[in-house]
């Protein structure tokens, strides 16, 4: 038996015809030295379906945010769009492709925008926790922000691996009469000032213990603000609180 659960089962076996008789002592010595080989198989293969599905949660996720979204490299290369994001590129009015780069059309943020994605290389240290927000006028005159994140920094930078996004580039209308989402969150959920800032660092670092150095504070003390957070908004999860800040921010479809 290689897997059993509540949903279903797998097992592996080796079938002999009746003229090379019974199991003997030699075919189990193979069999023994085998298993471990399937075993093995088996458990990379759960793994490979765990990471696929994963991979298709993460795009569907991503896909469903009105606000284009690019994750790219240092030097701008296109790592991943969502669809919105190949929607703006397909209409040309914002942005554009060159040679694989994500240029906008509003020539006079090109260069800072590529200084910021040089930047994000480095991480928060360069760009800052909250990132950097960025003007971009279309050729329509529309005005829109994009907002860079640097995606190099924390677990991902101590943790030594090499990444090709450097920094998520998300890109809305600008809208003048848009409430600050902290004010709407503060007012609905009756937050303390503490609270709304282990709110917003979990939104932004992710982990408490990141959290609680990015604040300054100890672990115990952003654990606590972390379950009042749960109680007052009735999430259950840290993603919750995100999803939450990231839809009064509206940039989720409704």
């Amino acid at each position: 038996m290689l897997e059993k659960s509540v949903t279903g089962g797998a097992f592996f076996g080796v079938y002999r015809h009746e003229r090379h008789g019974p199991a003997d002592d030699e075919m189990r010595r193979r069999m023994r030295l085998i298993i471990p080989h399937i075993r093995r198989a088996a458990l990379i293969g759960r793994v490979i379906d765990l990471k696929t599905g994963e991979a298709d949660s993460f795009a569907d996720t991503v896909d469903g945010i009105s606000a284009g979204m690019f994750l790219v490299d240092a030097s701008a290369r296109i790592v991943h769009a969502n669809a919105s994001g190949h929607a703006m590129l397909a209409q040309g009015s914002l942005l554009r492709v060159v040679g694989g780069k994500l240029v906008p059309n509003d020539m006079s943020a090109e260069q800072g925008l590529n200084e910021v994605y040089s930047m994000s290389e480095r991480g928060d240290a360069a760009v800052g926790v909250k990132g950097i927000s960025v003007p971009l006028i279309a050729l329509d005159g529309e005005r829109h922000v994009v907002h860079v994140l640097p995606l190099t920094s924390g677990a991902r930078r101590r943790a030594g691996t090499s990444y090709a996004a450097a920094a998520a580039m998300f890109v809305q209308k600008a809208a003048l009469d848009t409430p600050s989402p902290q004010e709407l969150i503060v007012k609905l959920y009756k937050l303390t000032p503490s609270e709304l800032r282990v709110l917003l660092a979990i939104v932004q670092v992710g982990s408490t213990a990141e959290v609680a150095e990015t604040l300054g504070i100890a672990e115990s003390t952003a654990k606590t603000h972390l379950h009042r957070l749960f109680a007052k908004t009735g999430a259950k999860r840290q993603a919750d609180l995100v999803r939450l800040v990231a839809g009064y921010a509206s940039p989720f479809v409704g």
